[in-house]
């Protein structure tokens, strides 16, 4: 039966203001897609970033460019075909994930593995400020197992130790948002191995990270703007611990299955990440986050108003999504 292919831009607010090293942004900019069929309706979403030279327009645009052979019934696979990996791409794709959960009644989960999902402890996000403010910041966090914190300047001394100060036993992920450089590397090293951070994300530049191959690495270093299909992993194993696969990067939950077992292959730790959406974004990578090494699913928490249903939050455990929701 032939389908009906819907897409639409909406907006949540978020809590404050979130603050990287590239700015700042107050609410989550998303596309929302739907695909129905037979009276079922699935539904994915995705998070536009302009790092990756995307907006809400133009990924409106590629969704719409696609109506054709989406409404005809093309799967998956012709789909990861037809379209370059990334945030449209990433809509479709779990949408069709979620219409056949529901054409079926076979979960998700179930197709992708042979264990019932379970709770994860996602890290949460703390903002890149000053020094004093990201203290705050992390002491009022400080009871969460797990915190990813927002760094990348030219020298982020003394933000690595407020940070730790104020979080004495969490877990720390430093993020440094392609913000250091190769002739600052070995001082922020230094400097995690001295607060005992657990991961640090993209130190240097997508495509100027060489010198990762070759530096000494006192603590686990994780890809991610540098990795984004499977074609990339072979490339940087030999400078990285660890990836962070985004359904957005690798355009949907089918490319970033084949990531992650690609990392795995090549002796890689896992960390599923996201953008900053809502729970519809998050509800597949919550699948794909069964037995990731790293989990930073934290999207919903950070903002003032999520969808209805969400996923369920209980202080740091993120739980599997009901039907209800996706998949």
């Amino acid at each position: 039966m032939r389908r009906t292919l819907q897409a639409a831009a909406e907006s949540f607010p978020i809590a404050g203001a979130f603050t990287i090293s590239r700015g700042a942004k107050t609410t989550a900019e998303v596309v929302t897609c739907t695909i129905s069929t037979s009276g079922m309706i699935g539904r994915g979403e995705c998070v536009p970033y302009a790092r990756y030279g995307e907006s809400v327009p133009g990924v409106l645009s590629a969704i719409e460019d696609m109506r054709g052979m989406i409404e005809d019934g093309i799967g998956r696979e012709d789909l990861a075909r037809q379209m370059p990996a990334g945030a449209a791409r990433n809509a479709l794709d779990c949408a069709l994930w979620d219409l056949e959960a529901k054409l079926s009644g076979i979960p998700t989960w179930q197709v992708i593995s042979r264990d019932a999902p379970q709770k994860l402890v996602t890290a949460y996000t703390l903002s890149l400020g000053e020094p004093e403010a990201m203290q705050r910041q992390a002491a009022e966090h400080a009871w969460r197992p797990l915190l990813k914190v927002k760094v990348g300047t030219q020298d982020d001394a003394a933000r690595i130790r407020a940070v730790r100060a104020g979080a004495p036993q969490s877990a720390i992920i430093l993020d440094a948002n392609e913000g250091w450089t190769p002739d600052n590397l070995a001082h922020h090293f230094a400097l995690c191995a001295e607060a005992r951070i657990a991961l640090v994300e993209q130190p240097l530049p997508a495509g100027n990270d060489a010198a990762l191959r070759d530096h000494a690495r006192p603590i686990p270093v994780c890809a991610d703007e540098s990795v984004h299909r499977t074609q990339d992993i072979a490339k940087l194993a030999d400078r990285y611990d660890a990836i962070n696969i985004k359904l957005d990067k690798a355009g949907g939950l089918t490319e970033a299955l084949a990531l992650r077992e690609a990392a795995r292959e090549h002796g890689l730790r896992i960390m599923v990440g996201c953008m900053v959406g809502t729970s519809l974004g998050m509800a597949p990578a919550v699948l794909l986050a069964q037995g990731a090494d790293f989990v930073d699913l934290d999207g919903p928490l950070l903002l003032a108003r999520d969808r209805e249903p969400g996923l369920h939050y209980k202080g740091s455990d993120v739980y599997p999504p009901e039907a209800a929701l996706w998949g």
